[in-house]
């Protein structure tokens, strides 16, 4: 799957500093990216030019999307997430998930599976 948003991007948002992580960071915003596709079951295009050319060749799949900022912000959302929460449990500390998270931000843009 193309980048929808730029290493530069995702290392800003995480304040990363250095390139020692990029691999690491890589693999957590690929990962990010996919969730973002797969909860709003639409495949997403990086620009206009990208949506148009997958039309042309008959794979922009159903009801494409070109990545806007409130989809941005949910990839960037997830990333930190991965990128902070690097295993499956968390010990000595409360945890909440934030009421504009990431699928708050997704949702008005989900296309329901059919039947």
């Amino acid at each position: 799957m193309p980048t929808l948003v730029p290493l530069e991007t995702a290392l800003a948002h995480l304040r990363a500093v250095g390139a020692g992580e990029d691999a690491l960071i890589t693999g957590y915003l690929e990962a990010a990216e996919e969730a973002a596709v797969d909860y709003l079951n639409r495949k997403l295009f990086a620009t206009p030019e990208a949506l148009h050319d997958a039309v042309t060749a008959g794979t922009a799949g159903e009801d494409p999307l070109v990545i806007s900022p409130v989809v941005r912000s949910a990839i960037l959302l997830t990333l930190g997430s991965l990128y902070t929460n690097r295993e499956d449990v968390v010990v000595g500390v409360t945890v909440a998930e934030l009421p504009l998270g990431a699928k708050s931000l997704l949702r008005p843009k989900r296309r329901s599976p059919g039947l």
